[in-house]
């Protein structure tokens, strides 16, 4: 996946609604440093410098979904005490509905307080009730879940053992999920996987694999042998076994499989990693990314989240980050038409003059380039708008283009007079312009001002239009010619 393609599938995340369903908590974290021992007894003394309240467990899943902008209605049952109703106000704050949340009487809500000092983590202390939820709460669920459903794109199900995913409330979920065609994906926990037969996709790491599938722990053969098994017997479309160092590997339904490489650079903390995993596989299959798709880009955020110490998201600007860094000479300049528009938005904000050219740059020759070095004096960036391969063959034919619109970007990117480059479909470069309002327009020598289409949208406000002789005797056709003709005499 590279950059640009990332771009459009993150621009789209706005419009998926994912309903989360599981065990809320309250993350502290008391942050200090450690000097000296305890004359009490043989332990180090943590003097607290901070502390922390976060969203925890399924909260992380809403987190790491709300910091990429999809819209969230979440789940849960939590206790009817002051971290229970704080937890609520917590998520009113980031304008996530709170109605799903139930508070159940006798009920601890769970909190887990991290010591941490010098980057380390000295201590956890755990405060909950873990039993399962009474069966007038299982009610208040199913029947929330199946009220919600009809609205939303998919179903995360974040399950940590803490009693509010019980068999019959997982039943009923992944039944809300077939009935309304929508994805149901499950993080699990346990040695009984049974509870989640008939889900889309199961998440496990590599440990719970290998106990829910009764196989001891051992080499490749019998990781492998339990995902398989796990697929199957759970009816799953597919399974996505996360393995630490080791990246992914998926299991379909049609028996294919696939290994994902970690993206990660550094490992410091792995809290949390599982919840990112869960909430980039649920985004990107809510915004109708095919499975493996969606597993790479669940990979990629793993790969950051492993470098931060505690649980913690990952931004969409950090993921184009990471891609940049792996392809930091073009990428960064191939962007789709509304991130393009926002940018230029700022820059001019800024005072500075925005160019903009159009072509279909097919075979680039020092007529092009020529052309363009000259386009760029014109202003402060120059961003080049570049025809598709389909709507080349709608302009000049079957044959063409010879390079596709992927090389031809890149190509055309790595030329330091462009700024950006959008790549467009239509079968002129009108739409585009109304879009991106540059402030001057530039066409080459073989048009008149008049015939330049968008001149009458630059003008209207306030812009120009400025036309540059072509270098003689340079083109496409004729390169192709002389090609033919040299090899015909051969």
């Amino acid at each position: 996946m590279n950059r640009l393609e990332l771009e459009n599938f993150l621009s789209r995340l706005t419009a998926v609604n994912a309903l989360v369903v599981g065990d809320l908590m309250l993350d502290e974290y008391l942050w200090g440093k450690t000097e000296r021992i305890s004359p009490e007894a043989p332990v180090q003394v943590v003097d607290v410098a901070g502390e922390e309240v976060r969203l925890g467990g399924a909260g992380n899943v809403i987190n790491n979904l709300a910091a990429v902008g999809c819209r969230v209605h979440a789940v849960s049952v939590v206790g009817d005490d002051d971290d229970g109703r704080r937890l609520k106000a917590m998520l009113q704050e980031m304008n996530i509905a709170s109605d799903g949340i139930f508070l159940a009487p006798g009920r601890a809500t769970s909190r887990k307080t991290r010591v941490l000092a010098s980057n380390q983590q000295m201590m956890r202390i755990d405060r909950e009730s873990n039993g399962a939820i009474a069966a007038d709460q299982e009610k208040k669920v199913a029947d929330h879940v199946r009220k919600a459903a009809k609205d939303f794109q998919v179903i995360l199900v974040s399950d940590y053992l803490k009693g509010v995913l019980t068999g019959g409330v997982l039943r009923e979920i992944i039944a809300i999920g077939k009935e309304h065609g929508i994805p149901v994906v499950v993080d699990p926990k346990g040695a009984d996987f049974s509870k989640y037969r008939g889900a889309t996709l199961l998440t496990p790491n590599r440990k719970e694999a290998l106990t829910a599938a009764a196989i001891p722990p051992g080499g490749e053969k019998d990781l492998r042998r339990a995902g398989r098994k796990l697929r199957q017997a759970l009816e799953l479309e597919a399974l996505v076994l996360t393995r630490s160092e080791e990246g992914m590997s998926l299991f379909f339904r049609d028996g294919r499989e696939e290994d994902l490489p970690t993206q990660a650079r550094e490992v410091y903390d792995v809290t949390g990693a599982g919840d990112t995993v869960l909430a980039f596989l649920g985004a990107g299959l809510g915004a109708g990314m095919p499975v493996d798709e969606a597993a790479r880009l669940a990979n990629l955020a793993a790969g950051i989240v492993v470098g931060k110490v505690g649980t913690s998201t990952v931004s969409a600007d950090e993921i184009l980050d990471l891609v940049a860094h792996r392809h930091f000479d073009t990428d960064l300049k191939i962007k789709n038409r509304d991130l393009v528009s926002t940018i230029l938005a700022g820059e001019r904000e800024k005072g500075r003059t925005v160019v903009f050219t159009n072509g279909c740059f097919d075979l680039l020759h020092v007529g092009h380039v020529k052309y363009l070095q000259q386009a760029r004096r014109f202003g402060d960036l120059l961003v080049l708008g570049l025809n598709s391969d389909a709507s080349i063959r709608r302009l000049k034919g079957p044959k063409r283009p010879l390079i596709g619109e992927e090389e031809r970007a890149h190509i055309l990117a790595a030329l330091d007079c462009i700024d950006y480059v959008v790549v467009f479909d239509e079968d002129t470069p009108k739409e585009l312009i109304e879009k991106l309002r540059p402030d001057i327009l530039v066409k080459g020598g073989d048009y008149t001002p008049e015939s330049v289409v968008g001149r009458d949208l630059v003008e209207s406000w306030g812009g120009q239009v400025e036309i540059i002789r072509f270098v003689a005797g340079k083109s496409t056709t004729g390169i192709v010619e002389k090609i033919l003709q040299q090899y015909r005499e051969e």
